[in-house]
């Protein structure tokens, strides 16, 4: 396959796959979800390859869904700034289909019965958060970022990870406030599982995947399966299909419409503004609330 939004390479038993919007933070645009999902059934399929590291390219992992151009380019599922075009049906069709909905593509990660090793460095915000948190095992560096700033305006946890992977105090705080973390931060909380300095990233994910790659296959397979089938019951899978759908309402209040309208016509970083600047985060944050990606 052709791939135009992420990068597939495999050397000896590990495949790394790379989102590749380098110059957009590694937005979330069509077809990354379809790729991702054909990504992870590729190496499935693979025989040779044991694990997968998914990353992201240049400064950040993923800074989440893509609403420049006024999200046109999700309107064929129905995905709408325009009040008078929005299907609430269509949205509420494709977030639930297999076939079509971006949160269920990106479930490949979770579903894949290989181990997925997610090397997390710079932005890590909203859905790249919720994608992030679908791996196995999630290492990030010191300084980076993670956060649903949707939690305060036009969105809602979409896979639900953070309820998942976090106790119910922690995970309400955050839920509510929107609040981000740092990697070494969110390594305490048990939020992901490690956090190294930046320069030593790269090094300690390749050292984990080569780790893991000397456990026969099957193995690996069976223990992720018996991990997340606990999950399962729990309901990971139930939410990835409900949050989307309450994603989709909350991305039509008149709130989340007027913080639209305000990124159509003064840019999306005069929506942001408006959004965190009372709570003087994320992009209206000082730099230790950043990640060291702007020096």
């Amino acid at each position: 396959m052709n791939y135009t939004t992420i990068r597939y390479e495999k050397k000896n038993k590990i495949v790394t796959i790379t989102l590749d919007r380098p110059e957009k933070y590694n937005t979330i645009i069509p077809p990354m979800p379809d790729e991702i999902d054909a990504a992870f059934g590729a190496a499935t399929l693979d025989r040779e390859v044991s694990v997968i590291i998914l990353q992201g390219a240049g400064k950040s992992f993923c800074g989440g869904f893509d609403f420049s151009d006024n999200f046109r380019h999700f309107e064929h599922l129905g995905i709408s700034s325009d009040p008078a075009s929005y299907d609430p049906g269509m949205d509420m069709l494709a977030s639930l289909s297999p076939h079509l909905g971006p949160v269920q593509k990106f479930m490949a990660i979770w579903r894949c019965p290989k181990p997925v090793v997610v090397k997390v460095h710079g932005w890590c915000v909203g859905g790249g958060s919720e994608f992030a948190l679908l791996g196995d095992i999630v290492i990030a560096s010191h300084d980076a970022r993670l956060g649903t700033p949707y939690s305060r305006l036009w969105g809602c946890h979409l896979t639900g990870m953070w309820v998942y992977r976090l106790g119910l105090a922690r995970a309400k705080h955050y839920a509510l406030t929107g609040k981000s973390v740092s990697g070494k931060e969110a390594a305490e909380i048990g939020l992901i599982n490690f956090s190294y300095p930046r320069e030593e990233l790269d090094a300690r994910v390749r050292e984990y995947a080569e780790e893991l790659a000397q456990i026969p296959v099957t193995q690996l397979a069976a223990m992720k399966f018996i991990t997340n089938q606990v999950y399962d019951r729990l309901g990971v899978q139930h939410t990835a299909m409900l949050g989307p759908v309450i994603d989709g309402i909350m991305r039509n209040t008149p709130q989340a419409r007027e913080f639209v309208r305000i990124a159509a016509e003064q840019g999306v970083g005069a929506a942001v503004a408006k959004r965190d600047g009372p709570f003087g985060d994320y992009s209206q944050g000082g730099n230790a609330l950043k990640p060291d990606i702007y020096g």
